[in-house]
């Protein structure tokens, strides 16, 4: 993934907020020239983006290890330890950081209220590879910082797209996982509020449907191309129910599932299996 643009962006954002520059309202960049001892400190709500270097981050036995591309979501208020482990003067530590806006947050959530929840085990600090879905909205923000006009009147919009194409990375990452949007709301330190109403508008449909449809495109992937029977293709994608599977995948396809099975599969392939 080409990050490129973005440490570019970020660098330039450093240097002008050092120079006296107004900064984006909740965006910092924090950069490093060497390596430190560990830190401890209370992590507010949080995305950061590493650019370059790596860092160790902490918070009771969880521990992650960070490096360009990585990104760290913080859901609540944690007290975390982390120490730098990779900057020099020639490449130093570089990182942006977005500070999530509950109030925002909590006006993309309401009409899901009363999703079902999920009884797992919600992990407050959470790690992985920067989804590229909205990277663009980061970039597009970095640059308002030139224009105070344009920062006032576009940063906000520019914001929000930020905080949902987040939460729709989140969704889109874990579509075979069992849904429970309360959890999406904490993962990105939100509480319930207008969610529904703000991703209807943008997607054309309800993040349990979003859901939906993305596991019965998969399967379809599945039996068409690697010739998966229909209750392993069900399973696969998250369904705890060939039958179930079946049902949905007719309303969207039009056709059972068993349609779209190579008719060369490998015996036992599901071709009988679930034609209603």
């Amino acid at each position: 993934m080409d990050l490129s643009r973005l440490t570019d962006l970020c660098t330039r954002y450093h240097a002008a907020k050092q120079a006296g520059s107004p900064g984006l309202p909740q965006f910092s960049v924090l950069r490093r020239e060497a390596e430190s001892d560990i830190e401890a400190t209370i992590y507010e709500p949080v995305m950061c983006l590493i650019l370059q270097g790596s860092k160790v981050t902490s918070i009771g036995d969880q521990t992650v290890e960070l490096t360009p591309g990585d990104t760290l979501l913080v859901s609540h208020d944690l007290p975390v330890t982390s120490r730098i482990t990779k900057a020099s003067p020639d490449e130093p530590y570089l990182a942006a950081i977005l500070s999530l806006d509950l109030g925002l947050l909590r006006s993309l959530y309401d009409q899901l209220a009363d999703a079902p929840v999920s009884g797992a085990p919600l992990r407050s600090l959470s790690a992985g590879p920067v989804e590229p879905a909205w990277l663009p909205a980061l970039s597009r923000y970095v640059e308002l910082m030139g224009d105070p006009r344009d920062a006032k009147v576009l940063g906000p919009a520019t914001l929000r797209e930020i905080h949902y194409r987040l939460l729709l990375s989140h969704l889109r990452g874990g579509f075979r996982a069992p849904l429970s949007v309360p959890d999406l709301a904490r993962i990105a330190g939100m509480s319930p509020s207008s969610f529904h109403e703000h991703f209807k508008a943008v997607t054309g449909t309800t993040p349990l449907q979003y859901q939906k449809d993305l596991r019965l495109i998969d399967a379809r992937a599945l039996l068409v191309d690697h010739r998966h029977s229909v209750s392993q293709a069900a399973y696969e994608v998250g369904y705890e129910s060939p039958t179930h599977f079946s049902r949905d995948y007719s309303r969207k396809f039009g056709v059972p599932p068993s349609q779209h099975l190579r008719s060369t599969g490998p015996a036992g392939s599901g071709t009988e299996e679930l034609h209603a």
